[in-house]
């Protein structure tokens, strides 16, 4: 007997790819069970399903910085009290001849690392398969996941954050989405500033000004960490102190915190710059949510 969940949760997070550097992801999860029936005549409640089995995939790689351990472009240091993780990332851009790094220094629970040279839909199954199995109830035989993108007609754009102000997971400093914007001149939407924002922001870290940090105040060093090239990111928050230095050009600073209120109000000041028009600007956060700042 089976019994299928779709959209039982979506994943926001981010990972790291050789070709694009570090790029916000939304994936919505499908699963199906394959089991006898249990003393209630079930193969498993669906409330059960739909609350232990979200749980278990949020806690492993929902807000978290996907890590493809057998890249050979990553290089992974535990700290010697355990509280932190370093973690190094050269890329060769698909746009740039010139190779590109990261850097991050954070706790262990920021990341997920999927023991695979890239981070795709098959090695993200395969891990999460091996994480859910052992929490399985004993008439379960076996967990089919699938992983699916949201269906978007227009344009969008991948983008990765943190939260220090957050209380929950948004706090750690790189995890992200894939995000759909629709911006509206005078009523009638707007392929043009769409197309604009996709492109600004395709695979961007957005940072926010006051957690700008220079590389001699990083808990780590790197020799090739300099401030002409990288922006240095630090801050603390509940889970820890987070650390991160990336590429200027795969970088967007705002002055504001990096809440989808607050993009979506820096995208509607930017374009009332560029445009007289009435404007309405709806951001999306992934998948199903967002914020809308428009003309009164």
């Amino acid at each position: 007997m089976k019994l299928f969940v779709n959209d039982l949760t979506v994943m926001d997070f981010s990972y790291l790819c050789p070709k694009r550097g570090m790029v916000g992801e939304s994936w919505i999860v499908d699963i199906v069970l394959d089991g006898g029936l249990n003393e209630e005549s079930m193969v498993q409640d669906f409330g059960k399903v739909k609350k232990e089995l979200k749980h278990i995939i949020d806690e492993y790689v929902d807000h978290k910085l996907v890590v493809p351990a057998e890249n050979q472009g990553v290089v992974i240091t535990h700290d010697a009290s355990h509280e932190r993780v370093q973690v190094d990332f050269t890329y060769q851009h698909k746009t740039d001849s010139e190779q590109k790094s990261m850097h991050l220094y954070c706790p262990p629970e920021a990341y997920a690392f999927v023991y695979a040279e890239e981070v795709n839909m098959d090695s993200v199954t395969e891990y999460l398969k091996e994480v859910i199995k052992v929490h399985l109830p004993e008439n379960v035989h076996s967990v089919a996941i699938s992983l699916r993108e949201e269906v978007i007609l227009t344009d969008f754009y991948h983008y990765t954050h943190g939260l220090k102000k957050h209380d929950g997971n948004c706090q750690r400093i790189a995890h992200g989405h894939r995000s759909k914007v629709l911006i509206f001149e005078d009523g009638e939407e707007s392929q043009k500033w769409q197309s604009y924002w996709s492109e600004r922001w395709a695979d961007i870290y957005v940072g926010t000004e006051e957690d700008l940090v220079a590389p001699s105040d990083l808990s780590f060093s790197h020799s090739n960490i300099n401030e002409e090239q990288f922006y240095c990111f630090k801050y603390e928050a509940s889970q820890g102190v987070f650390e991160l230095a990336i590429e200027k050009s795969a970088s967007e600073i705002i002055q504001t915190d990096s809440t989808v209120e607050c993009l979506a109000q820096y995208m509607f000041d930017e374009l009332k710059t560029k445009t007289d028009k009435r404007l309405e600007v709806r951001a999306f956060e992934g998948v199903g949510k967002g914020a809308i700042v428009a003309d009164d």
